[in-house]
């Protein structure tokens, strides 16, 4: 079914962990989009399990940060999912590269709890999602939308949506400079068909300026040292075509996150930048099955990898709790 062309070696920025079984699977969603992810599956487990899916940061690819978090969580008796969104990394279409949307990621989230849901060792009962910086906002979006979702965790998160109207720190939040952002991508639409090819806005800046912001420094620590590059990951690489984001601008994610009646954890480090949203995220949702994990000391890429930070132990107590 699927022409997608997957790399069969090891290929990830985290060792193979000897207590699950890896398998490379894909699904389709419903625009018909091939997409491609890794699975972990607890060794020697037995009946349904519950299952988790896994996409994010925002630009990565699954061989990043998603793929340890769904390695752990398998570890620890989940079935679970890292997957590449529309675009990006392993996954379709091959002729339409470095894009984002808010409804296609939020529907990539969905295909993901479709397959999830038939598989014969998942109980459809029991998934959850986990959302990593940019896709911690598309899961909380996901959540508000899907009810065959029990629980959702959004950690180190993004609204990407903010960040494309208001800027970092909401530093561009009026009409002029959005006017302006619009201006320049549609002038770049237009060079982009012209030349039959879409210019891209870069990756993580390299080389590192000294008087890079903190955040940035931060990233770079990240995507381009050992510690987290990799080839397909746009953010290690060239970036999202300089338009990718555009519609964005006008797709607030979480504008019915209110609304969510299933469990959601969000977690975030109390020095990342991007702190912010995470508590104002936090903030708009209602009901006692809602918690907020405030990390001390903990910046923002702390969460993609460092496992001596990242609460995975409260993560496993919250998806035993919930996805019941």
């Amino acid at each position: 079914m699927s022409e997608l062309k997957l790399t069969t070696e090891w290929d990830k920025v985290f060792p193979l962990s000897d207590k699950v079984n890896h398998s490379k699977v894909t699904f389709h969603n419903r625009f018909g989009i091939e997409l491609a992810a890794d699975m972990y599956v607890p060794k020697n487990a037995e009946g349904k399990l519950a299952a988790i899916a896994v996409s994010g940061p925002f630009g990565a690819v699954k061989e990043q940060s998603s793929g340890l978090y769904a390695q752990e969580m398998a570890e620890r008796g989940f079935l679970a999912i890292a997957f590449d969104p529309s675009f990006t990394g392993e996954s379709g279409p091959a002729n339409a590269r470095y894009m984002a949307s808010a409804d296609f990621s939020t529907e990539d989230f969905q295909a993901a709890v479709d397959f999830l849901s038939v598989q014969e060792n998942v109980d459809p009962e029991r998934i959850g999602i986990i959302g990593i910086c940019g896709w911690g906002g598309m899961a909380l979006n996901t959540a508000a939308l899907d009810t065959r979702i029990k629980a959702t965790v959004a950690s180190t998160m993004y609204d990407m949506s903010r960040i494309a109207a208001n800027g970092y720190f909401d530093s561009a939040n009026n009409a002029d400079a959005r006017y302006e952002t619009k201006k320049a991508y549609n002038t770049q639409r237009t060079l982009d068909y012209k030349n039959g090819t879409n210019a891209m806005a870069g990756g993580v800046v390299d080389p590192l300026p000294e008087d890079a912001p903190f955040f940035v420094k931060d990233y770079y620590d990240y995507y381009k040292t050992k510690r987290g590059y990799h080839e397909r990951s746009l953010n290690s690489n060239n970036g999202w075509a300089v338009i990718g984001n555009t519609s964005l601008m006008n797709s607030p994610l979480l504008q019915y996150s209110g609304e969510i009646r299933s469990a959601v954890m969000i977690m975030h480090g109390e020095k990342a930048h991007s702190y912010y949203m995470g508590k104002e995220a936090f903030e708009k949702l209602q009901g006692d099955n809602k918690e907020f994990v405030s990390i001390p000391d903990a910046v923002h890429t702390d969460l993609y990898d460092r496992k001596d930070v990242i609460p995975f132990d409260k993560m496993e107590e919250f998806f035993r709790k919930y996805l019941v």
